[in-house]
Protein backbone atom coordinates (compact mmCIF):
# COMPACT_ATOMS: atom_id res chain seq x y z
CA UNK A 1 0.00 0.00 0.00
CA UNK A 2 1.36 3.44 -0.94
CA UNK A 3 2.16 6.06 1.66
CA UNK A 4 0.14 9.21 1.10
CA UNK A 5 1.03 12.83 1.81
CA UNK A 6 -1.71 15.43 1.93
CA UNK A 7 -1.54 18.73 0.07
CA UNK A 8 -4.32 21.06 1.24
CA UNK A 9 -5.54 23.94 -0.93
CA UNK A 10 -6.88 26.30 1.73
CA UNK A 11 -9.16 29.29 1.10
CA UNK A 12 -8.54 32.24 3.42
CA UNK A 13 -10.44 35.52 4.03
CA UNK A 14 -10.56 38.13 1.26
CA UNK A 15 -10.64 40.97 3.77
CA UNK A 16 -12.44 40.34 7.06
CA UNK A 17 -10.29 37.88 9.04
CA UNK A 18 -13.40 36.43 10.69
CA UNK A 19 -14.42 34.88 7.37
CA UNK A 20 -12.21 31.83 7.85
CA UNK A 21 -13.70 28.37 8.36
CA UNK A 22 -13.09 26.18 11.39
CA UNK A 23 -11.76 23.49 9.07
CA UNK A 24 -9.24 25.92 7.55
CA UNK A 25 -7.94 26.91 11.00
CA UNK A 26 -7.62 23.27 12.04
CA UNK A 27 -5.82 22.39 8.80
CA UNK A 28 -3.34 25.27 9.03
CA UNK A 29 -2.54 24.33 12.62
CA UNK A 30 -1.85 20.69 11.83
CA UNK A 31 0.14 20.71 8.58
CA UNK A 32 3.93 20.61 8.57
CA UNK A 33 4.36 23.69 6.38
CA UNK A 34 2.21 26.46 4.89
CA UNK A 35 3.13 27.64 1.39
CA UNK A 36 2.26 31.31 0.90
CA UNK A 37 2.10 33.82 -1.89
CA UNK A 38 3.50 36.38 0.60
CA UNK A 39 4.49 35.14 4.06
CA UNK A 40 4.11 38.64 5.56
CA UNK A 41 0.48 38.78 4.48
CA UNK A 42 -0.31 35.26 5.67
CA UNK A 43 1.29 35.81 9.08
CA UNK A 44 -1.33 38.45 9.89
CA UNK A 45 -3.97 35.73 9.62
CA UNK A 46 -1.90 33.14 11.48
CA UNK A 47 -1.27 35.53 14.38
CA UNK A 48 -5.00 36.28 14.62
CA UNK A 49 -5.72 32.59 15.25
CA UNK A 50 -2.55 31.65 17.17
CA UNK A 51 -1.34 29.37 14.37
CA UNK A 52 2.38 28.67 14.81
CA UNK A 53 3.00 26.50 11.75
CA UNK A 54 6.10 27.30 9.72
CA UNK A 55 5.60 29.22 6.47
CA UNK A 56 7.48 29.47 3.19
CA UNK A 57 6.79 31.49 0.05
CA UNK A 58 6.42 29.44 -3.10
CA UNK A 59 8.33 30.61 -6.20
CA UNK A 60 5.53 31.63 -8.54
CA UNK A 61 7.96 33.12 -11.07
CA UNK A 62 9.80 29.81 -11.42
CA UNK A 63 6.52 27.93 -11.74
CA UNK A 64 5.43 30.16 -14.61
CA UNK A 65 8.57 29.59 -16.69
CA UNK A 66 7.45 26.38 -18.32
CA UNK A 67 5.56 23.10 -18.11
CA UNK A 68 8.58 21.02 -17.03
CA UNK A 69 7.86 18.65 -14.17
CA UNK A 70 11.45 18.85 -12.99
CA UNK A 71 11.73 21.09 -9.93
CA UNK A 72 13.21 24.38 -11.17
CA UNK A 73 14.42 26.04 -7.97
CA UNK A 74 15.58 25.19 -4.46
CA UNK A 75 12.15 25.95 -3.02
CA UNK A 76 10.31 23.76 -5.51
CA UNK A 77 12.79 20.96 -4.85
CA UNK A 78 12.10 21.37 -1.13
CA UNK A 79 8.32 21.19 -1.64
CA UNK A 80 8.63 17.98 -3.67
CA UNK A 81 11.10 16.52 -1.17
CA UNK A 82 8.80 17.21 1.79
CA UNK A 83 5.90 15.51 0.04
CA UNK A 84 8.11 12.51 -0.77
CA UNK A 85 9.01 12.32 2.94
CA UNK A 86 5.33 12.04 3.85
CA UNK A 87 4.87 15.59 5.12
CA UNK A 88 1.51 17.34 4.86
CA UNK A 89 1.52 20.82 3.31
CA UNK A 90 -1.02 23.61 2.87
CA UNK A 91 -1.21 26.17 0.09
CA UNK A 92 -2.74 29.61 0.67
CA UNK A 93 -2.92 32.77 -1.39
CA UNK A 94 -2.84 36.33 -0.03
CA UNK A 95 -6.64 36.38 -0.02
CA UNK A 96 -9.39 34.04 -1.14
CA UNK A 97 -9.21 30.67 -2.85
CA UNK A 98 -5.83 29.55 -4.25
CA UNK A 99 -5.81 29.00 -7.99
CA UNK A 100 -8.52 31.55 -8.84
CA UNK A 101 -6.52 34.07 -10.92
CA UNK A 102 -3.60 33.05 -8.74
CA UNK A 103 -0.21 31.42 -9.55
CA UNK A 104 -0.84 28.68 -6.98
CA UNK A 105 -2.75 26.80 -9.67
CA UNK A 106 0.60 26.04 -11.35
CA UNK A 107 1.97 24.43 -8.19
CA UNK A 108 -1.14 22.27 -7.76
CA UNK A 109 -0.89 21.24 -11.41
CA UNK A 110 2.78 20.25 -11.12
CA UNK A 111 2.17 18.26 -7.93
CA UNK A 112 -0.78 16.37 -9.42
CA UNK A 113 1.23 15.57 -12.55
CA UNK A 114 4.46 14.62 -10.76
CA UNK A 115 2.70 12.37 -8.25
CA UNK A 116 0.19 10.96 -10.72
CA UNK A 117 -1.13 7.61 -9.49
CA UNK A 118 -0.12 5.62 -12.56
CA UNK A 119 3.46 6.85 -12.17
CA UNK A 120 3.85 5.84 -8.54
CA UNK A 121 5.79 2.64 -7.92
CA UNK A 122 4.64 0.24 -5.15
CA UNK A 123 5.64 1.61 -1.71
CA UNK A 124 6.53 4.97 -3.28
CA UNK A 125 4.99 8.18 -1.95
CA UNK A 126 1.71 9.49 -3.40
CA UNK A 127 0.03 12.82 -2.76
CA UNK A 128 -3.64 13.54 -2.15
CA UNK A 129 -4.69 17.09 -3.07
CA UNK A 130 -7.51 18.20 -0.77
CA UNK A 131 -9.50 21.45 -1.17
CA UNK A 132 -10.56 23.36 1.95
CA UNK A 133 -13.31 25.62 0.55
CA UNK A 134 -14.00 29.13 1.72
CA UNK A 135 -14.09 32.77 0.61
CA UNK A 136 -13.79 33.85 -3.02
CA UNK A 137 -14.24 37.42 -4.28
CA UNK A 138 -15.89 36.03 -7.41
CA UNK A 139 -18.75 34.26 -5.62
CA UNK A 140 -19.05 36.92 -2.92
CA UNK A 141 -19.58 39.64 -5.51
CA UNK A 142 -22.07 37.61 -7.54
CA UNK A 143 -24.16 36.73 -4.49
CA UNK A 144 -24.93 40.36 -3.66
CA UNK A 145 -24.94 41.86 -7.16
CA UNK A 146 -28.63 41.46 -7.86
CA UNK A 147 -27.80 40.46 -11.44
CA UNK A 148 -28.61 37.09 -13.07
CA UNK A 149 -26.06 34.54 -11.85
CA UNK A 150 -27.59 31.23 -12.92
CA UNK A 151 -25.22 31.22 -15.90
CA UNK A 152 -21.98 33.19 -15.86
CA UNK A 153 -18.46 33.22 -17.29
CA UNK A 154 -15.42 34.19 -15.23
CA UNK A 155 -12.65 35.94 -17.16
CA UNK A 156 -10.10 36.44 -14.37
CA UNK A 157 -7.97 39.57 -14.90
CA UNK A 158 -8.37 41.06 -18.36
CA UNK A 159 -5.22 41.27 -20.49
CA UNK A 160 -3.47 44.66 -20.44
CA UNK A 161 -3.10 44.99 -24.21
CA UNK A 162 -3.18 41.99 -26.53
CA UNK A 163 -6.67 40.57 -26.93
CA UNK A 164 -8.28 43.19 -24.69
CA UNK A 165 -10.54 44.69 -27.37
CA UNK A 166 -11.54 41.22 -28.56
CA UNK A 167 -12.58 40.34 -25.03
CA UNK A 168 -14.77 43.43 -24.70
CA UNK A 169 -16.49 42.46 -27.94
CA UNK A 170 -17.07 39.00 -26.48
CA UNK A 171 -18.58 40.59 -23.37
CA UNK A 172 -20.86 42.67 -25.60
CA UNK A 173 -22.13 39.67 -27.56
CA UNK A 174 -22.49 37.29 -24.62
CA UNK A 175 -25.91 36.34 -23.30
CA UNK A 176 -24.29 35.17 -20.09
CA UNK A 177 -23.30 37.29 -17.12
CA UNK A 178 -19.59 38.05 -17.41
CA UNK A 179 -17.35 38.56 -14.38
CA UNK A 180 -13.76 39.72 -14.10
CA UNK A 181 -11.28 41.28 -11.71
CA UNK A 182 -9.77 44.72 -12.27
CA UNK A 183 -7.06 46.80 -10.64
CA UNK A 184 -7.49 50.39 -9.42
CA UNK A 185 -5.04 51.56 -12.10
CA UNK A 186 -7.27 50.35 -14.94
CA UNK A 187 -10.82 50.61 -13.62
CA UNK A 188 -11.55 53.90 -15.46
CA UNK A 189 -10.12 52.59 -18.75
CA UNK A 190 -12.22 49.47 -18.37
CA UNK A 191 -15.37 51.49 -17.81
CA UNK A 192 -14.53 53.59 -20.87
CA UNK A 193 -14.25 50.40 -22.93
CA UNK A 194 -17.52 49.06 -21.53
CA UNK A 195 -19.19 52.35 -22.41
CA UNK A 196 -17.85 52.07 -25.95
CA UNK A 197 -18.64 48.41 -26.60
CA UNK A 198 -21.71 47.66 -24.47
CA UNK A 199 -23.46 50.85 -23.34
CA UNK A 200 -26.76 49.02 -22.86
CA UNK A 201 -25.50 46.37 -20.45
CA UNK A 202 -26.17 46.38 -16.71
CA UNK A 203 -23.02 46.54 -14.60
CA UNK A 204 -22.30 45.99 -10.93
CA UNK A 205 -18.92 46.87 -9.45
CA UNK A 206 -18.02 45.32 -6.11
CA UNK A 207 -15.15 47.10 -4.36
CA UNK A 208 -13.15 46.20 -1.24
CA UNK A 209 -15.30 43.16 -0.47
CA UNK A 210 -15.72 42.29 3.25
CA UNK A 211 -13.51 45.24 4.23
CA UNK A 212 -14.46 48.45 6.05
CA UNK A 213 -15.12 50.38 2.84
CA UNK A 214 -16.99 47.60 1.01
CA UNK A 215 -19.19 49.01 -1.73
CA UNK A 216 -21.53 47.73 -4.44
CA UNK A 217 -22.32 50.21 -7.20
CA UNK A 218 -24.69 49.39 -10.07
CA UNK A 219 -25.66 51.19 -13.25
CA UNK A 220 -24.71 51.65 -16.88
CA UNK A 221 -21.09 51.98 -17.94
CA UNK A 222 -21.59 55.72 -18.43
CA UNK A 223 -23.13 56.18 -14.96
CA UNK A 224 -20.37 54.21 -13.28
CA UNK A 225 -17.63 55.98 -15.22
CA UNK A 226 -19.01 59.34 -14.09
CA UNK A 227 -19.29 58.13 -10.50
CA UNK A 228 -15.74 56.82 -10.21
CA UNK A 229 -14.30 59.79 -12.14
CA UNK A 230 -15.95 62.26 -9.77
CA UNK A 231 -15.09 60.25 -6.64
CA UNK A 232 -11.35 59.68 -6.98
CA UNK A 233 -11.10 58.09 -3.53
CA UNK A 234 -13.39 55.33 -4.79
CA UNK A 235 -10.81 54.36 -7.43
CA UNK A 236 -8.71 52.67 -4.75
CA UNK A 237 -9.02 49.03 -3.71
CA UNK A 238 -9.80 45.73 -5.39
CA UNK A 239 -12.59 45.52 -7.96
CA UNK A 240 -14.85 42.74 -9.18
CA UNK A 241 -16.80 43.78 -12.27
CA UNK A 242 -20.04 42.04 -13.25
CA UNK A 243 -21.64 42.71 -16.64
CA UNK A 244 -25.09 41.39 -17.49
CA UNK A 245 -28.00 41.93 -19.87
Amino acid sequence: MNNTSKFFVVATPIGNLKDITLRAIETLKNVDLILCEDTRQTKKLLQEYSINTMTMSYPSDDLARGPSLTPQSGKIEKIFALLKEGKNLALVTDAGTPGISDPGVLLVSKIKEYFKEDKVEPCQQSVQVIPIPGPSALITALSASGLPIHDFTFLGFLPHKKGRETLFKEITESERTMVFYESPHRILKTLESLQKFCPGKKICIARELTKIFEEFKSGSAEELLNYFTENTVKQKGEFTVIVSF
